[in-house]
């Protein structure tokens, strides 16, 4: 008959209960973070023509899960890539890979709605011709959104991740 040690259970808690706040501090800053880039968005819809767009709702949901989807992908493997680095290459490591990679994903989420959107006009799946429409419809989106999207981030978004930056280049995990 097995036997365990109580200390063995004990532990094994612990670690569960680490690993869940863990994941909670995660999603909790996923949401800041796709929530300060959505008040980005609007902020600047508001500053540039007073919130006049028929898409504001869309428009938010794609930043905002531009930014929460972004977050638990790119800080820990920031954290991973910057130990036992000085503070102003930790900062630099963060400000890098969340501006590249929360434009990245937001770009991604526009380019999966505007394929969406064109999707009904497409070939069939999987043939050539629907992979060329898929490559080219995505291309222009991204390059829609570049032209277009990214200054939705801009200025508070730059301000957030000056910020996001500092904290988390200072704070160790």
């Amino acid at each position: 008959m097995d036997q365990t040690n109580p200390t063995d259970a004990i532990a094994a808690a612990g670690r569960t209960r680490t690993v869940a706040s863990h994941c909670l501090e995660t999603f909790g800053s996923a949401v800041f973070w796709g929530t300060a880039m959505a008040a980005s968005a609007i902020a600047a819809l508001y500053l540039r023509n007073g919130l006049l767009t028929s898409h504001l709702t869309a428009l938010t949901l794609v930043y905002f899960f531009g930014g929460a989807l972004s977050w638990p992908i790119l800080i820990p493997l920031t954290r991973r890539l910057i130990r036992k680095r000085p503070a102003s290459a930790r900062f630099a490591a963060f400000f890098l890979t969340l501006s590249i990679g929360t434009t990245a994903m937001t770009a991604f989420l526009f380019a999966m709605d505007y394929r969406w959107f064109y999707s009904r006009w497409h070939a069939p799946f999987g043939s050539l011709v629907w992979t060329f429409q898929f490559l080219f419809t995505g291309a222009s989106a991204v390059y829609q959104f570049a032209v277009l999207g990214v200054t939705l981030f801009l200025p508070f978004g730059l301000l957030c991740l000056i910020a996001v930056s500092a904290y988390l280049a200072r704070h160790r995990h």
